[in-house]
């Protein structure tokens, strides 16, 4: 399956449909009773199906997601996929950005990361010094592209003054139910200045599948998809937007995929934008505060 790209206008391409792994290994900690060879089996079943965007992180059942990330990639020529991981915010001084970098690569089992991406802004560190470790990397040709994650605005803007690179893309919770980006003008932001979005968590957890909801319901008939399947792709339909849900599972995989390859009419993305019930626009990161207060 080829899946369409969204380009920026520096050439950066990112396929509108990725993999993300948050789960596999465990989620804060190693899961020792995890499987890791049906996590490498569902990795490699994407990229099968066409799946080339693998999205991990080092924060990830403390870095033994990327492990498994590596052993699924290590059968597949390193061009063809195009792998994002992501630096925790804890560790964004200079010297721990390359440190971390590094142990990446050696996790990963490769000589680069496509897209390095800061998972959380942290404000007791300052962004000028992280992103001169990010312009390292960039010269040393460890990383190709910088990306960030949850990042608003004013933390965007800082950042990308104090970087001679463009930052491709910022990875935010936004889906149908959760619109906190959209609402603090994130999403606007990155849409006006040429920044890929990367929405995580797409589904909700499931959320869009698993409730009975009259608007979804209605545009399940009219189109003959799922309502998860119209979920995603009201998301990928917007511009400059890409998603990366996950599944172990190979059926719900199937049915993520079927978001692509059809387009909404504008009338009723409009629609799911402005009248879906019980939109969230909070933005709410108290755990993370508490992770990296010194």
């Amino acid at each position: 399956m080829i899946i369409e790209k969204k380009k920026l206008k520096n050439g950066f391409e990112l396929p509108v449909f990725g993999f993300g792994t948050w789960g596999m290994g465990g989620r804060d900690k190693i899961n020792p009773e995890n499987d890791d060879k049906a996590d490498i089996a569902a990795i490699r079943t994407a990229i099968e199906m066409g799946v080339i965007h693998i999205d991990t992180s080092a924060w990830y059942a403390e870095g033994h997601c990327e492990e498994i990330v590596g052993e699924a990639i290590k059968k597949y020529a390193r061009e063809e996929i195009l792998l994002t991981t992501k630096v925790p915010p804890m560790k964004l001084h200079y010297k721990d950005i390359i440190n971390s970098a590094k142990e990446s690569l050696s996790r990963l089992g490769t000589e680069y990361i496509d897209i390095y991406v800061i998972h959380n802004p942290n404000p007791f560190i300052d962004i000028r010094e992280s992103m001169e470790a990010f312009d390292y990397l960039i010269d040393k040709k460890i990383i190709k592209n910088i990306g960030l994650s949850n990042f608003n605005v004013g933390q965007f803007t800082e950042a990308q003054k104090s970087t001679d690179n463009h930052i491709v893309c910022n990875h935010l919770h936004y889906n149908l139910k959760h619109r906190g980006p959209f609402s603090d003008g994130t999403i606007g932001y990155c849409q006006e200045n040429d920044i890929i979005i990367v929405a995580w968590r797409p589904t909700q957890k499931g959320f869009f599948g698993c409730n009975n909801i009259d608007i979804l319901n209605k545009m399940s008939q009219k189109y003959e998809k799922t309502p998860i399947q119209i979920a995603i792709n009201w998301l990928i339909s917007q511009k400059n937007m890409v998603t990366i849900p996950k599944s172990r599972n190979i059926e719900h995989f199937k049915e993520n995929l079927g978001a692509l390859g059809w387009k909404m009419e504008k009338s009723d993305i409009d629609i799911l934008q402005n009248e879906f019930p019980g939109t969230v626009d909070i933005v709410e990161n108290t755990t993370l505060a508490k992770l990296i207060q010194p």
